[in-house]
């Protein structure tokens, strides 16, 4: 089944913002006692704002002690509970600090969801559980699937979870090990057996596969070991934290030339990372915009910042399975749609070939060529090359034939030429 990504809901434009800001200054002056109030108050250290009362319903506890003895806070604005109904991602920034080490870090919290998309969780847990849309969730969870391990399981197995998000599509029991092992979220990780998890605990990796497994993500493939992704610090109850790692890359957009090749360089290293590497599993980025990545100020570095829309597929068990067409190549389908940063791809076919050109295929035709458009510009992150390079011809013609192949697997040769010539553009290839 072909599927063709748009944007994720909730991207508002700038007219609409301007108008929230408007009603905002209406609302800071009818509201200015709660308005102090709220700026004062450490709001993290609340367990009812964490929504701890909520778990097992919930993302995890590992955090719990920072957050309640008041180590994280609110950076500035995100103190202001006013400006929540601009936030509709429900992400935030904050500072995390240890007593020991001194001085502060700033970290990225997150509900990993929206509150229309968390209201909706409760009801539908809420419903499975009693049939009414309210309850005790604490008493409705074991009566739901995500309780459906608990007891004397001995393994997560691809049965039980399979096609219950973009991570688990299409699960070996490899991967499902991987992730039990690395759950951070329980202080006896490293098994891969669930028998070594609480029930709670259980409940909450179920929960999160299903509703948004990113910390699942980050957890099992860490930035500790080499994996282009933000790191995972940890939960408490529907808030998670994560590093900082800097300013979205859409905020390098008009950088120096120089700056721009070396990101769009390490775009490319990421895509062929995820597709190719020692332990044969391909992850598939599914959503690719330039909100999705973030650079490092001091080292420059290109992290992907978003992970929910992952498909992990495993390359071990597709050449050992051998569904049809599996040793064929498969070259995704160009699709010039009218809206920004979407994809067209069968998640049924990245979960049975063996060589899938999909990550290429997403950072060249959302972030890096000139069919690229995002918040009203289009051109790309190599838009405007210099003159020299523009004359030559040879970074155009490459960018083309990744993002809209004219040759039968045309991508394939191309992207491997593109990451040749910006690691030479870039002095990376030295």
């Amino acid at each position: 089944m072909w599927r063709l990504v748009p944007p994720k809901l909730g991207r508002l434009s700038r007219s609409l913002k301007l108008v929230a800001l408007g009603s905002l200054l209406v609302l800071m002056v009818l509201h200015s006692p709660s308005l102090l109030a709220s700026w004062q108050r450490n709001e993290l250290a609340d367990r009812r704002f964490l929504q701890l009362n909520k778990c097992p319903a919930c993302f995890g506890t590992s955090w719990c002690r920072r957050f309640l003895n008041g180590q994280v806070a609110f950076e500035a604005w995100g103190r202001l509970r006013l400006l929540d109904f601009l936030n509709v991602k429900n992400v935030y920034f904050g500072q995390y600090g240890e007593p020991r080490e001194g001085g502060r870090r700033r970290v990225v919290l997150k509900r990993l969801g929206s509150q229309r998309e968390l209201a909706q969780l409760d009801q539908s847990i809420c419903k499975r559980a009693t049939g009414r849309p309210r309850c005790d969730l604490l008493q409705a969870m074991p009566k739901t699937e995500f309780a459906r391990l608990n007891g004397d399981v001995r393994l997560l197995t691809p049965d039980a979870v399979e096609g219950w998000s973009d991570l688990v599509h299409c699960p070996s029991q490899r991967l499902l090990d991987r992730l039990v092992r690395r759950y951070a979220e329980t202080k006896d990780s490293g098994s891969f057996l669930l028998r070594n998890l609480k029930d709670s605990e259980r409940m909450q990796l179920l929960l999160t596969l299903a509703f948004n497994p990113e910390p699942l993500v980050l957890q099992s493939f860490p930035s500790d070991e080499g994996w282009p992704f933000a790191k995972y610090l940890g939960a408490c109850g529907r808030m998670v934290a994560v590093n900082y790692v800097g300013e979205e890359l859409w905020s390098y957009f008009n950088a120096p030339w120089e700056k721009r090749v070396d990101l769009a360089w390490q775009l490319m290293e990421i895509a062929e990372q995820l597709t190719n590497n020692d332990f044969e599993f391909a992850l598939y980025l599914l959503d690719v915009s330039f909100d999705n990545f973030a650079v490092g100020p001091r080292d420059g570095k290109v992290i992907i910042v978003d992970a929910e829309n992952v498909l992990v597929a495993d390359k071990r068990l597709i050449r050992q399975n051998k569904p049809e067409n599996w040793d064929v190549w498969y070259e995704s389908k160009f699709d010039d749609c009218d809206k920004e940063a979407c994809l067209s791809f069968s998640k049924e076919i990245l979960c049975s070939r063996a060589t899938v050109d999909h990550n290429y295929y997403a950072v060249c035709q959302n972030l890096l060529s000139r069919h690229a458009t995002w918040r009203g510009t289009s051109g790309g992150l190599l838009h405007d090359p210099p003159g020299e390079i523009a004359k030559d011809g040879r970074l155009e013609a490459l960018l083309d034939e990744c993002a809209h192949p004219k040759k039968r697997f045309g991508r394939f040769q191309a992207a491997k030429e593109l990451r040749e010539y910006l690691a030479q553009l870039s002095n990376n290839g030295r």
